[in-house]
Parts: C-alpha cells; structure tokens; sequence
C-alpha cells in the first residue's frame, strides 16, 4: 500500500535486506520461569528458518504435534532470531538426539505452564544498513532522535500480508463467502491480514491528516476536511505530532483499560509522555468503536464481520534506541527494542521514506 510517513525528512538511501548477519532477533520473555514445573522452556536460536518452520523440525524429531509445542510470538524467517519455546518435560531425554544446523538449543528451564502466544514484553532488534553515507548517516541520525522522542507509528508490517504482498484480498473474499479455505491456519492468516490492512489504510490516513494539519490553515483544512474550524485549530495545538481526535479510543501504555479521549489535557501530556497511546480498530464484533469526530473517520475502515475484533496500538514507543556510523564500512547499526506485535522493519522505513521489500538493487 501507498503509505504516509511520520518523518519529514527527504528519502534516504541506503541499502536493506533482511539475512542472519544483519537482522537479529531477541526475544524478551513475558515473565521468569519459575524453575519447576511439568513443562521445559528452551531458549532457542534459529536462522533461516521460521517459528512454524523451527517448531515442525523439533516436533518431527519427538515424534508429537507441533501444536504441542508452546511459543509467544513468530519470528522471521531472514534472520538470527533468538525465543523461548515450551513443551512437557517428558520429552527431555529424546531432545537430548536432536540436531540441526538452523537451530540451536542455547539453555533450558522449566515452569508451571505452557508458553503462549502473546506471552513476551517485546523483543531487541540489531539491525545494520549498507551503502550510507555520511549525508545519510546524519539523517539516520536525526530520523532515530526523533524517534526516540516522539515514537513512531505501529503499522503492520509487509510479512504480514504474505510474499505477493495480497493475502488480505484472500480473507476478504473468505470473509464475503467468495472463497473457501479450507486450513484453519490459512484462513485465521487471511482473514487476519485483511483486519490489518484496513488498520493500515486508517493509520494512513491519519498520519495524511496530520501533515495537513501541519501546512494549512484552520481555515483552509475546514472545507478540505469538512471538520470543524475550532477543532481543527485544538488539534493543531497539540504539541505530539500525532494529532488525538476527540473520540479517539485511548490505551494505557503499554497495557491496560480503554478509554474515550475527551480533550482532557492531563491526556495529552499523558500520551507526550509515553504513558498511554491511541488506538486503532481491527475490525469485528465486540471491539470497542470510536465515537465523535474519530469515529467519522474510522468508520471508513470499519468492516461488518463474524470474527472478534480487537484494538491495536496506532503509535508506539520504542525503548532503547541507539545508532552508530561506521563510515569504514559504509555501515549504519541499529539497537532498538519494540513492544509485542510490532515491526522492526516498519521502523526501518520509517526512516528510509520508502518500501523496504523485495528489493535487489538497495534502499
């Protein structure tokens, strides 16, 4: 999709793909392992291989369903990534023979319970772009400070959409009965990323909302945006560069109760200091709506379907962010780390003001 950027930065070249070297993974557990317990928790390293890829290997070895394998959250394929997994702890002596050169088991623990999905604070990204210059390492520079600052926003990233970039089109036609899928797993994948391309497509549209708001006038943006003047100038106003809405569902940061946004300026303060953030719509049935002046604009990427909906973080915080130039090697490294469910490489085109897939020619 056509995407606005937060940045108001020129694009920056640079050269990006994803590989074990310069894409690297650590994920941070949700809790510690209590060190007993009938199930054995593995902190695992893989490279080139997916979480579902890792878990069918380990799973074929033991001889049991993948499904029996626990695990929080999925991890790219094109890259080291680092995770803990979980399975009973009977199965310890018969992991003992387990071997491949894509996995390697880095220690073991054991607790109560079986991992689950969403069961992790975040994970801790290196990342190193190639082919920068010295001009674009200063805007890297720049681009990373602001950052660190403000946040950025919580875009769903292209792994999310499948290799030809379409799957949601795939869960749009399942979810309109013009298309049956047959896999359990195909069909939650699809459906689920046609939920996050409309987010994607809100998102946008209000980061297009904030440049306006940004390079006209109250009065200009009245009959641009058919919004009122008095509420186009309140927003204007407002120091973060995402603009709230009066309506907007608000989120405690980074877990914790909704809440309409009312124009109370404790929130604004609250949201600056990275305390609570707003919140974007998967759509669905019993996710809550926005109302007022944003529910006029999240009512156009609202979908009457059969599934749960959900809210999801439109901004976000990264923690941790640190950048070094090695001019030598034309190298840029990158250490952030990010909240659960996020993108690095969302980040990453952040930066660069461009689409960072698929392609062999650099960024």
């Amino acid at each position: 999709m056509d995407r606005f950027y937060s940045l108001s930065h020129s694009k920056i070249p640079f050269y990006f793909k994803q590989s074990i070297r310069d894409f690297v993974v650590e994920e941070t557990p949700l809790y510690p392992f209590s060190g007993e317990g009938e199930h054995m928790v593995l902190h695992v390293r893989k490279k080139n291989l997916s979480t579902w890829e890792m878990i069918d290997r380990i799973a074929n070895h033991l001889g049991i369903k993948a499904r029996e394998i626990g695990y929080a959250g999925l991890k790219d394929k094109n890259a080291m990534t680092k995770q803990y997994i979980s399975l009973l702890k009977k199965y310890e002596p018969k992991l003992e023979s387990f071997s491949h050169d894509g996995v390697k088991i880095l220690s073991r623990d054991y607790h109560g319970n079986k991992i689950r999905m969403g069961h992790l604070k975040g994970n801790r990204f290196f990342i190193r772009l190639k082919k920068v210059t010295p001009v674009a390492a200063q805007k890297i520079d720049k681009a990373l400070a602001e950052i660190a600052k403000n946040g950025m926003p919580n875009y769903f990233g292209y792994q999310r959409f499948g290799a030809d970039g379409e799957n949601y089109k795939k869960g749009g036609e399942i979810l309109r009965g013009e298309r049956k899928e047959r896999n359990v797993k195909m069909k939650r994948l699809y459906v689920n990323a046609y939920q996050s391309h409309l987010f994607n497509l809100w998102l946008s549209r209000r980061i297009e909302m904030n440049t306006l708001f940004s390079n006209f006038s109250a009065v200009e943006l009245t009959e641009l945006l058919n919004l009122p003047e008095e509420a186009i100038r309140t927003m204007q106003a407002q120091t973060h560069p995402f603009k709230l809405f009066e309506g907007d569902v608000i989120m405690h940061y980074p877990h914790g109760r909704l809440f309409h946004f009312e124009g109370d300026s404790r929130d604004l303060e609250r949201f600056s200091a990275g305390e609570v953030s707003p919140s974007g719509l998967l759509c669905g049935q019993r996710a809550q709506r926005a109302t007022g002046l944003a529910e006029e604009i999240e009512k156009d990427y609202d979908d009457d379907i059969a599934i749960d909906g959900a809210r999801r973080y439109a901004w976000i915080f990264p923690q941790d962010v640190e950048g070094e130039y090695k001019e030598d090697d034309a190298w840029y490294e990158l250490h952030f780390t990010l909240p659960k469910g996020s993108y690095a490489t969302v980040l990453i085109e952040e930066i660069a003001k461009r689409p960072i897939q698929n392609s062999e020619e650099g960024y």
